[in-house]
């Protein structure tokens, strides 16, 4: 880097800004911003502090630390400068010297050249081998301790030494520093002499004043060498340690009498370790102590020395001539002759000075004993009297002894997040061994932290199982590992892993845990290698600084390494005070407990079957990690300080709106507070709980019990009353958010089943499931039930009890749906509720001030809108409308009102108060007390249960409301609002929670509200952008809305643009245009859409609502105009419209792709569109005279015909004309066909951006209404009325004019056909004129497969409708027509099969062999039902398609023995959809004896969990079970119904055969 940057800043480019500002320790992200607002050396002299905070984001800190910098440089330059100014305008020639002295290249380690003289290597001494870094500040460290044997050290290059010193008081050692870079590189001759002679030089100067001393090689020695500063440690590489050694064997040939005394005087070459961050080379500091004076033969003498030199001239080592040297000040010098007699006299007194400083030495006072308990217990608390519950730790760590690992329960109760073990042997013998026989981890290495571009943190979080079990890293292999993971030395380590350690700490302290949350524990228990220093360093610098970092070292004579390194980063007494040093284990243990809220060690446990209970081992209740277990005695191991120091804290946050917890009940059970009020929906849910309990024989496994709420009216606090009350009876656990519906389902068996004996006799298990859809409700009922039968629990067992809580704006009304299984909680309080409100309320005035109960006092009112208004302008009075804390407030209520369960983290709220943390552990202090007196008061402070990641919110949705609104007045708007929010960089870009304020900022802008997730209205758009379009009548009179499209319009532009041009906010853009009929904005908003995600169905959908649109605009237009229609007058809007149909088809072929999802809309929107188009032609000038205009039409669009009059202005839209006859009824018979398979009633309340743009609501009415459109459009009109008032039928009809006919009377498809069973008005009389149109004898008639099936079904649903006519065709007929379908069966139509295997079901007077022939016919055309129905249904998961049971078989003959399942209609009306669909889906709707008695049951019997038919010889007939839980587990004679289906026949309400 100093090659880079030794031109004048001034001078630099943006990448040398680059490489300076890395070397200064700015983080990559301000650099790469800088980079990009191309900041140059020139830029970069003028930047200031304010440019930095607000141009690229910065935080105040690294802000101020580059400008202080940039001033450092600037004025390190102009010194330079002056010193470099010539006298003349010449090159001095010490200038030149020195230029020339810079340019040398250092040797290599194979040694210099012959011909290097003594005096060249005395000059090189001052260069160094390896360029400097010049512009990097240098950070001072201590010397190693004098003369100490065993302790642990380790020097870091470019750290700085004090300067080389003198005598100070003889015992303290003088310091002389050589930076011998040069030398190190000589052979082994030339380096020992030069050696010996600067450590002889150095002794006989110390001996001869009777100082102690330190000579140091590999420190830098002269103030001139370029970009290095005198003392800096540069280190010198050692290839053969011997050879430093044996080098002070010159001390007999170069001392000439009493050289046994200095061999005493001088020690041993020591070799300190050196620690380069930047290079992997291993390097050192050579050091040499002169000391262990013994008056009995040091006294009175005076050492001469001969030092030695390597001679070049001669190639050998010559000896000076003797010299007496002493040291003066910082040198060695000789004792000039003049001198010598002086100091031969003063001999005596150096002697006694020396005596006298060994005494004051000695007699000094002993260690001060610190108070290391106390220390170490506000280390661990930051000052306050307990752990914090919440705080997670993140332990370092080496090789722990069995003694320590006796010491470790103080561990065991806190939340660890990870552990840096530098153990490869930990999982078998090590920390990591004892910690999993108490606690679930997870092994992972550094690797596992890398994380690709692609993944959210969130995703990488889930991947790793953080926050949910302990993350045991092992940083230097594993050795009981079979995969690829070997331990290595030192050096290796820093080779390979060094950088993987970096990426991981990085990861976790800048983008997964927020400062603050975390605090890093390094526990070192042996000595200290250079990686766990390494990864002190990295800590530090990722975590901005030293609050949360302790190190605990049990061996005072390992810390000196960790203190030397450490010291240069933050500072000795920073150091002293960070540290726990000498501290047993067994000490640490005992104290650590003392302060944690729990008790360690504590047990839980939980009920039995049998009435007792079980131990519950916390490795196991972490294994089932997506459920909080509820104990017998949870909260119990809660410690009586804690509970006394904290109860009136856990009261209040509740009473304050704060979420209720398990401490509240136990607090309220326990009586240190008052009791928890119960609600009565409290005793409701209760009631139920209890029959549900009650043993039935026709009990189902898996029960519900759902409480639908107003959001914050209690309902969770009434579902965990429930579950407390009852987890001594029941197995209790809460469903944590976002764990898929097969894990909560295993971890739910596994609970079930724990510690029981046999499965078959377990306690019930209650879940809780908060918030969560119908979706998701079904996706777990139906794994439970899986899991269920795969352990083949008997029939009438419950197993599990779904307790759900959900937020509804109608609580009421869903109760009502099903008094059985729904109960409501409202604002409202019943006057039983009121009175115990009331009380409660005067005894906690009498404990808090109401302000800091302020929920509970909102709630004791019913939430009556006037006191929530008055209570909110008293509130707000004297608020600083313009200060940033009132912001604040706003952007939390703009988000809590519109985005239910939103929240901002602390870490955002700070970053945006811009508020900097002296000291961490009063980071929560100084965060309230920035903020106003009325966010104190409506800001309610949250912990995530998962991560303890805090946030606010303000305290109730309602109160959120009206802050908005009373805040807003009229000198804001909320657009105005939603828009500075958006734009506000500080929230938008901050890294801690930024995935979950991106998913509500996104929210805001595009989830629409449904009624079906809880909301008050079903949207076309998000609430907020209809409140600003103005769409929605406010329902409370205080909030006008804005009307203004204009301005959503541009929120949602601002929105594509801030999330990176996302296309589904482009989506959005071309909705809200095209309802505001901006068609040319809305077709490129919708192309700009689709050309991001071409083949998204949704999207292509939306293209096509945008010609849709604008093509009923234009007819509009044509109509409003009341001029003549003409084919030039059209053309405009007839190609619009089959622009529109082009896009619906490429919707079709996108959605059929598309395996996961599914997206009719295409199909339904091409017949809208296609009707409306015909519509228009036939009203043209041309094609409405009465008297041929109608065939003149006909003519147009289904034959080669064009008329005059439109042959040139349609002229591009002909050949798309003709097919619209095809392409509409190929999309009628595609929907009719899905609405066989799949049933209707399915609400989809998948939450998506992309969901249809107009769901049909009820698509067989639909489907029958269009497809008698189409027929009217295509038929002559005065046929179909000719029919309606029984007229004969015209003889001269085409069979095309037929066809069209059937259609338009309900005849053209099975579906619609069928649906007459359903709507019966005139149906006999409709379909006896369908069947009138049918040739008498069809037989002959050769019709198309669809005509067969229409006619077939026809006779099917006459027959149902009025059994007595004449007019139905016998079923051999119609059997006989089943034989003109085409004999390959994969080219049969799927309605085609299914009618083959209604008809040729055998009958019971059958003979043998008929039977076998039809069951071979039924069985074929099943095999290709099975075929087609898989691709039908895609990957989409079964109880989101289920199959619809048309027909089931009754006990009549022929036609008779199929009865429709809309006869059964009487019978299950009372139930709502959802629950009839649950009664048919498990067979409960066929037991009723009113529908028993129309039904035939068959007999079968199951194979290993498969059920079969009896009847069939040949070949086994395996049936379908529509309800896969009533398959008896073991091998059983059966008998069931049978239903038919479009997937083939499927047994219902299936009996084990007494």
């Amino acid at each position: 880097m100093a090659k880079e940057l030794e031109q004048s800043p001034k001078n630099w480019t943006e990448s040398q800004v680059s490489s300076w500002l890395r070397s200064i320790g700015v983080k990559e992200l301000y650099i790469e911003k800088l980079y990009e607002e191309e900041v140059d050396g020139h830029i970069l002299l003028t930047l200031n502090e304010d440019f930095l905070k607000a141009k690229i984001c910065m935080k105040s800190g690294p802000a101020h630390l580059i400008i202080q910098k940039r001033d450092e440089l600037i004025n390190f330059e102009q010194k330079s400068q002056e010193k470099k100014k010539p006298t003349s305008g010449k090159t001095t020639e010490l200038e030149q010297k020195n230029i020339n002295q810079k340019s040398v290249q250092c040797p290599t380690s194979e040694g210099p050249p012959a011909q290097t003289s003594e005096r060249d290597q005395d000059e090189e001494e001052k260069e160094t081998a390896q360029e400097p870094c010049a512009l990097t500040s240098k950070e001072d460290c201590r010397p190693r301790p004098f003369d100490q044997e065993g302790i642990d050290f380790i020097y870091v290059k470019h750290r700085v030494l004090q300067p080389e010193s003198g005598a100070f008081n003889l015992t303290t050692p003088c310091h002389e520093f050589k930076s011998f870079s040069v030398a190190a590189a000589l052979d082994r001759t030339r380096l020992q002499a030069k050696f010996a002679k600067e450590v002889l030089k150095f002794a006989t100067g110390c001996m001869n004043i009777r100082s102690n001393g330190t000579i140091h090689f590999g420190v830098m020695d002269s103030k001139e060498d370029a970009g290095y500063v005198h003392g800096e440690i540069i280190g010198i590489p050692v290839q053969v340690k011997d050879i430093y050694v044996d080098a002070l064997d010159y001390i007999e040939r170069s001392i000439s009498s009493n050289k046994e005394h200095v061999r005493q005087v001088v020690s041993p070459p020591r070799f300190i370790e050196f620690m380069d961050r930047e290079s992997t080379e291993k390097r050192y500091i050579i050091e040499v102590d002169i000391g262990a004076f013994n008056k009995y033969f040091v006294n009175n003498k005076v050492y001469a020395v001969r030092l030695p030199n390597f001679k070049e001239s001669t190639n050998k080592v010559e000896f000076e001539k003797e010299t007496i040297l002493r040291r003066v000040g910082s040198k060695t010098e000789p004792v000039s002759d003049k001198d010598l007699s002086d100091f031969y006299q003063r001999v005596k007194d150096r002697d006694a000075q020396r005596e006298e400083a060994e005494k004051t030495q000695y007699l000094s006072a002993p260690d001060f004993c610190q108070d290391l308990g106390r220390k170490l217990t506000m280390l661990m608390t930051s000052g306050k009297k307990f752990i914090e519950k919440e705080k997670w730790f993140i332990l370092v760590t080496n090789k722990f002894s069995p003694d320590d690992l006796c010491n470790i329960d103080w561990m065991l109760n806190m939340n660890v997040f990870c552990v840096f073990d530098f153990d490869p042997d930990s999982k078998i013998s090590g920390l990591c061994s004892r910690y999993l026989e108490h606690h679930a981890a997870n092994m992972h290495s550094l690797q596992s932290y890398r994380i690709s571009g692609d993944m959210t943190i969130k995703e990488f979080t889930s991947q790793l199982h953080l926050f949910e079990q302990t993350s045991w890293i092992f940083c230097n292999g594993r050795n009981d590992f079979k995969g690829n993971e070997p331990s290595c030395d030192e050096m290796t380590w820093i080779k390979t892993k060094m950088t993987l350690l970096r990426e991981s700490v990085s990861l976790i302290c800048k983008q997964i845990m927020p400062k603050g949350t975390f605090q890093v524990i390094f526990l070192v228990t042996s000595p200290i290698e250079k990686p766990l220093l390494h990864t002190f360093n990295e800590f530090f610098t990722d975590m901005e600084g030293h609050e949360d970092i302790i190190c605990i070292c049990e061996s005072q004579k390992n810390f000196p390494r960790m203190q030397s390194f450490a010291e240069g980063s933050c500072g000795s007494k920073t150091v002293q005070n960070s540290s726990v040093v000498g501290m047993k284990m067994s000490h640490i243990n005992a104290t650590l407990q003392q302060i944690q809220p729990v008790n360690a060690c504590a047990s839980k446990h939980l009920p039995v079957f049998v009435k007792g209970t079980c131990f519950l081992g916390t490795q196991v209740e972490e294994q089932m990690y997506s459920l909080e277990i509820l104990t017998v005695d949870h909260c119990d191991e809660t410690s009586e300080d804690f509970i006394n120091e904290e109860k009136a804290n856990i009261e209040q946050q509740f009473y304050r709106g704060g979420r209720v917890n398990w401490l509240n009940f136990w607090l309220a059970e326990h009586k240190y507070v008052g009791e928890v009020i119960e609600r009565d929906a409290y005793h409701d849910v209760s009631k139920l709980l209890n029959e549900t309990l009650k043993w039935n024989a026709d009990q189902t496994p898996v029960n519900s019990i759902n409480i639908y709420h107003h959001p914050g009216s209690g309902g969770s606090t009434v579902a965990r009353q429930v579950l407390w009350n009852n987890r001594k009876d029941l197995r209790c656990a809460v469903v944590k958010p976002s764990y898929s519906a097969p894990l909560v389902a295993q971890h739910a068996v596994e609970l079930r089943e724990y510690e029981e004996k046999d499965p078959q006799r377990c306690l019930p298990v209650l879940l809780l499931i908060e918030d969560s859809d119908k979706e998701y409700l079904d996706d777990l009922r139906n794994e439970l039930e899986v899991g269920i039968n795969t352990k083949r629990i008997q029939n009438g067992t419950l197993c599990f009890i779904l307790l759900t809580c959900r937020r509804s704006h109608d609580p009421e009304t869903k109760s009502k749906e099903s008094l059985l299984q729904n109960v409501s909680v409202t604002h409202e309080l019943s006057p039983q509720e009121k009175k115990m409100f009331i009380g409660r309320r005067e005894v906690l005035e009498g404990q808090y001030e109401p302000n800091f109960i302020l929920t509970f006092v909102l709630m004791s009112e019913g939430f009556n809108k006037d006191y929530v208004q008055n209570f909110v302008k008293n509130l707000l009075q004297g608020i600083d409308h313009k200060s940033v804390v009132t912001r604040l407030i706003l952007y939390v209520a703009l988000l809590n009102t519109y985005v239910q369960k939103s929240f901002i983290s602390q870490s955002h709220c700070e970053a945006f108060l811009a508020l900097t943390f002296h000291l961490e552990r009063f980071r929560q202090h100084a965060f309230e007390k920035s903020l106003s007196d009325q966010a104190k008061l409506v800001f309610l402070h949250l912990r995530d249960d998962k991560t303890h990641i805090e946030s606010i919110r303000i305290i109730h949705p309602l109160v959120a409301k009206v802050i908005l609104q009373q805040l807003l007045g009229n000198q804001q708007t909320q657009s105005s609002l939603a828009m500075d929010l958006l734009c506000d960089n500080v929230l938008f870009e901050h890294r801690f929670g930024r995935d979950e304020y991106l998913s509500f900022l996104r929210a805001l802008f595009i989830r629409r509200s449904r009624i079906s997730k809880g909301d008050k209205y079903d949207t076309l758009f998000s609430p907020l952008i209809e409140h600003v379009c103005g769409k929605k009548k406010s329902p409370d009179k205080v909030t006008e809305n804005e009307q203004s499209p204009d301005k959503a319009i541009n929120l949602l532009k601002e929105a594509f643009q801030r999330f990176h041009k996302d296309p589904f906010f482009a989506q959005q853009l071309a909705r809200l245009h095209y309802t505001y009929e901006k068609f040319e904005e809305a077709k490129y908003w919708a192309e700009t859409a689709a050309k991001q995600l071409p083949n998204n169905s949704y999207i292509l959908d939306t293209k096509g609502q945008v010609y849709r649109k604008w093509f009923q605009a234009k007819c509009k237009a044509i109509d409003t105009d009341g001029v003549p229609k003409t084919a030039q007058n059209t053309a405009d809007a007839v190609g619009t419209a089959l622009k529109a149909l082009e896009c619906f088809q490429e919707c079709e072929k996108a959605a059929d792709a598309d395996m996961e999802h599914l997206n009719s809309s295409g199909f339904f929107s091409e017949v809208e569109v296609g009707c409306s188009l015909l519509k228009l032609i036939s009203s043209l000038d041309v094609f409405a005279n009465r008297a041929n205009g109608h065939s003149e039409c006909m003519k147009y669009l289904l034959t080669d015909y064009i008329p005059e009059v439109v042959e040139d202005a349609w002229e591009p839209f002909h050949g798309r004309l003709k097919k619209l006859h095809k392409t509409m009824q190929d999309a009628l018979e595609w929907i009719s066909e899905d609405l066989s398979y799949f049933q209707t009633d399915i609400g989809d309340e998948e939450e998506t951006p992309e969901s249809p743009e107009e769901k049909i609501r009820h698509p067989l009415t639909w489907l029958a209404k269009r497809s008698s459109d189409y027929g009217k459009y295509f038929s002559e009109a005065y046929s179909a009325t000719l029919l309606k008032h029984g007229q004969p039928i015209p003889a001269n009809l085409t069979p095309f004019q037929k066809r069209m006919i059937i259609y338009h009377l309900g005849g053209g498809n099975i579906t619609s056909i069928l649906s007459k069973l359903t709507d019966q008005r005139d149906a006999i009389c409709l379909l006896q004129s369908i069947l009138s149109l049918y040739p008498s004898n069809p037989v002959k008639a050769k019709f198309g497969q669809r005509d067969i099936v229409n006619y077939i079904v026809a006779h099917i649903s006459l027959n149902c409708l009025s059994p007595e006519t004449q007019k139905v065709a016998p079923l051999k007929d119609l059997q006989a027509l089943c034989h003109q379908f085409p004999t390959d069966k994969r080219k049969c139509l799927p309605s085609a099969l299914f009618l083959i295997t209604l008809l040729f079901w055998p009958e019971d007077h059958d003979t043998d062999l008929e039977k076998e022939t039809k069951y071979e016919i039924v069985q074929s055309a099943v095999e290709h039902l099975e075929k087609g129905y898989l691709i039908k249904k895609k990957d989409i998961p079964q109880r989101k398609r289920r199959l619809y049971t048309h027909f089931f078989l009754g006990s009549g003959n022929g036609l008779d023995k199929f009865v429709h399942k809309k006869k059964f209609e009487r019978v299950t009306k009372v139930f709502s959809v959802s629950e009839k669909r649950m009664t048919w889906l498990r067979g409960e709707a066929l037991k009723k004896p009113e529908i028993a008695e129309m039904l035939k049951r068959v007999s079968g019997w199951t194979e290993d969990g498969v059920v079969y038919l009896e009847g069939p010889r040949k070949k086994k007939f395996s049936i379908l079970p529509l309800h896969l839980p009533s398959v008896p587990h073991s091998n059983e004679n059966i008998t069931f119904y049978l239903g038919f289906t479009f997937r083939g026949p499927v047994a219902c309400n299936i009996m084990v055969k007494v």
